[in-house]
């Protein structure tokens, strides 16, 4: 049981493009994933630097172009292995990409209204959001409450995500609930609380004129761990998330459930297999970061293909 997850916002850096575009093809692609999503993905991904990129506006069409720039390559290479996708928030449009649900322009053309309707819901207000890492979980929440913070992202691996009014997290930052670090993320607001309201209905909209197929792997929502086996209902579960917390340690507790044997991060790799390694001990995973990073994913992807054929 091979899964592929695909990240979310904060996992992407300067340049991190740079040698994806040494790869022929690649450019073409990017500019042709750019015009989908109205962004300059080139450049974001090569010239920007991180406060550019931290504009939601922009990193989030930069990381689903570059989790399916990646996907397609590595797939290009092995076609067959992956038993199941899931994404992590604004990764789960790569992740319906990957699943067949919709079509690569159409999760560009959506996160790109996505994130355009995400940043104006942000300015609103100042908000952010914190990972607040170890502790016990009910006094991390008990904390939270208390300074009217919502826990958004539930990781896993002792990892909660806190969001909502700066001062709030300034607080929580000045006293932590006992035996945690407190970590300020790299985004532009409250995402996945009820400060995105606004952008809901703006990504609802647009969701209604496209055309959903049902899963051809595995699909987990971040809703609560469960499997999509219907693409309008995939869909819709996404348009909700904007406002509703991430359930990621579900979604890792039903990879264990299945006996996930491997998992493979598409680009920006590296923080899912991360947390991986803590909430999932000893499976073996392969965070897909720059194009060196693909022989080993492929590696990773032979036996199990290998025993497809033999059954």
């Amino acid at each position: 049981m091979i899964i592929a997850v695909f990240p979310g916002q904060g996992s992407q850096t300067p340049g991190f493009l740079e040698p994806w575009l040494e790869i022929e093809g690649v450019r073409p692609r990017l500019e042709q994933f750019s015009q989908w999503a109205e962004v300059d993905l080139i450049e974001a991904g090569t010239e920007a630097d991180a406060e550019a990129i931290r504009d939601t506006r922009v990193a989030q069409p930069l990381i689903v172009a570059a989790s399916l720039l990646s996907w397609e390559l590595l797939t290009a290479r092995h076609p067959r292995g992956f038993d199941g996708v899931a994404g992590h928030s604004v990764g789960e449009f790569a992740a319906l990409a990957a699943a067949g649900v919709i079509e690569p322009e159409d999760a560009l053309r959506l996160v790109g209204i996505r994130g355009r309707a995400m940043a104006d819901a942000a300015s609103l207000t100042e908000t952010g959001m914190s990972a607040v890492i170890g502790g016990d979980q009910s006094a991390v929440e008990a904390r939270l409450a208390e300074l009217g913070l919502t826990p958004a992202n539930f990781n896993g691996g002792g990892q909660i995500v806190a969001a909502g009014a700066a001062s709030a997290l300034a607080a929580l930052a000045a006293e932590p609930p006992a035996g945690t670090r407190v970590i300020p993320l790299s985004v532009a607001g409250a995402f996945h609380t009820h400060y995105m309201a606004p952008a809901v209905e703006v990504l609802r909209s647009a969701v209604s004129a496209v055309s959903a197929s049902s899963p051809t792997v595995t699909l987990w929502t971040n809703r609560d761990g469960s499997v999509v086996a219907d693409g309008t209902e995939a869909l819709s579960f996404v348009v909700d998330q904007i406002a509703s917390p991430v359930r990621w340690d579900a979604c890792m507790s039903a990879f264990a459930a299945v006996g996930v044997t491997g998992i493979i991060e598409f680009a920006p790799g590296g923080t899912l297999v991360g947390l991986a390694k803590r909430a999932l001990r000893g499976v073996p995973s392969v965070a897909v970061k720059t194009p060196g990073d693909l022989e080993a994913a492929v590696d990773l992807l032979a036996p199990a293909a290998t025993q497809g054929e033999s059954e």
